[in-house]
C-alpha cells in the first residue's frame, strides 16, 4: 500500500506503476459530465483563480456529491475521457473514476506524468471516509457540481501510469 497525501508531487506520481495500490487522503476535486467541460474551459482560458480552483498536483474522482454519499462514475463517458488530458496538462496529477480508457488517454497521462487510478464502486465505504465536503463552484448544478471533499485513505488501483494500462 503506497500512502499518499494531496497535494501529491512529480515524484510521487513518477514513481507510480500499473498494478500499485494506494491510499489517498487529503483534499480532492471531484466532477463528472456536466462540470469538467467547465473546468476545462476555465483551465484553457486560465480563469482557474476565478472560480477558486487550484489544479496543481491534485486529484479528479469521477463522481457526483450526493447525501448518499460517493461512488465513481464510469471515465470513459466522452465529457470525463475527453478531459484527462487538458487537465492533466493543467496540473491533475490522478484521475480517480472506473471503466476502461484509450490508448491515446493513456499515452496524454504518461506525457504530462499524470495517472489514471480506479475505485470499486463501494459508495457506503467511501462515505464513511469523506470528512468534508464543500461545493467549489457551478452550484447550480446540484450534486454535478464541481466539489472540494476531505477523504481519508480512500483505497485506488493504478490503472494507467507511464504508457501502461491494466486494459491492455
Amino acid at each position: 500500500m503506497i500512502e499518499l497525501t494531496t497535494p501529491f508531487s512529480e515524484e510521487d506520481i513518477a514513481r507510480l506503476k500499473v498494478g500499485d495500490v494506494v491510499s489517498i487522503s487529503g483534499y480532492i476535486y471531484t466532477g463528472r459530465d456536466a462540470v469538467l467541460p467547465k473546468i476545462v474551459k476555465h483551465a484553457e482560458e486560465g480563469t482557474l483563480a476565478e472560480v477558486n480552483v487550484d489544479l496543481q498536483g491534485q486529484v479528479i474522482f469521477h463522481t457526483a456529491v450526493s447525501p448518499a454519499g460517493v461512488g465513481p462514475t464510469s471515465s470513459n463517458k466522452l465529457e470525463i475521457e475527453s478531459s484527462f488530458e487538458p487537465l492533466s496538462r493543467h496540473g491533475i496529477k490522478m484521475h480517480l473514476g472506473k471503466g476502461a480508457i484509450k490508448p491515446e488517454t493513456v499515452k496524454a497521462l504518461a506525457e504530462n506524468n499524470a495517472v489514471f487510478a480506479i475505485i470499486p464502486p463501494v459508495t457506503a465505504l467511501l462515505e464513511s471516509q469523506t470528512e468534508n465536503r464543500e461545493v467549489v463552484c457551478y452550484p447550480e448544478l446540484g450534486m454535478e457540481a464541481f466539489h472540494k471533499i476531505k477523504v481519508n485513505k480512500y483505497q485506488a488501483i493504478i490503472a494507467a501510469a507511464q504508457g501502461e494500462s491494466i486494459y491492455g
